[in-house]
Formats: C-alpha cells, structure tokens, sequence
C-alpha cells in the first residue's frame, strides 16, 4: 500500500522559495502568474496495513517527521 502526502505551507505563512519562482517565472516572460506556493511530496510504502491504520499511520508520522504542523498543513492519500 502506498500513501502519498502532500506538504503545502499554510495559508498566510511567507514562501520565499515560491516568490523566488514566480519572479523568475515573470522575468522568462510568464506574465500571467498571480502567485507561486512551493510545498513537497512524498510517498511512503507501507506493509500489511489496511486503508484505515495505514492513514493513521501516515498521519502519525506527518505529525511527528514529515511536516512542520506550525506552519505546514499536510494531505494524506492512501493508495491500494
């Protein structure tokens, strides 16, 4: 089973990196950008887990490793 979680910085909190781009993006001539926000993905593969603990699981780990849960909200999709 894999699950996929998705790490965005949450609404409000400044994203350099994503400034970074979208000036970039406009200096390339990409005028119609109105905003980047940068955030991560992972996958993680899981063993004998069943869809319910597997998004707990994951969830757990987003809440202690993967995300910064102060300034970062997390998705978490499981996979079969």
């Amino acid at each position: 089973m894999k699950a996929k979680v998705h790490v965005t910085l949450k609404n409000g909190v400044l994203d350099p990196q994503g400034k970074a781009i979208e000036t970039a993006l406009d200096h390339l001539g990409f005028s119609g950008v109105a905003g980047v926000r940068v955030g991560k993905y992972i996958e993680v593969d899981l063993q004998g887990a069943d869809k319910k603990s597997a998004q707990e699981a994951v969830s757990q780990m987003c809440e202690k490793l993967l995300a910064n849960t102060v300034v970062e909200k997390y998705a978490v999709e499981i996979a079969e």
